[in-house]
């Protein structure tokens, strides 16, 4: 599944490249695509078909799932 995962802060953004990284995951960092918001300007794109819930930490402020070019909020930080 491909996920687009947006951070509070540019550093929680490389925390979470190398974590992924680490974890064998597909990442790539971008800008935030437009129709999406956040606190900072960048964004990762990742392909992860565990439970989306084991990557959630506090550097990070949504996740949304991508299909079929349809962006689905699956988590926000509260």
């Amino acid at each position: 599944m491909e996920y687009v995962v947006l951070f509070f802060t540019h550093s929680g953004a490389i925390k979470f490249q190398r974590k992924c990284k680490k974890d064998d995951i597909d990442c790539e960092l971008m800008p935030v695509p437009r129709r999406l918001s956040s606190n900072c300007s960048i964004s990762a794109k990742i392909e992860f078909d565990g439970i989306i819930d084991d990557l959630i930490d506090d550097e990070i402020e949504k996740v949304f799932l991508l299909e079929q070019g349809e962006y689905s909020l699956v988590h926000e930080m509260e």
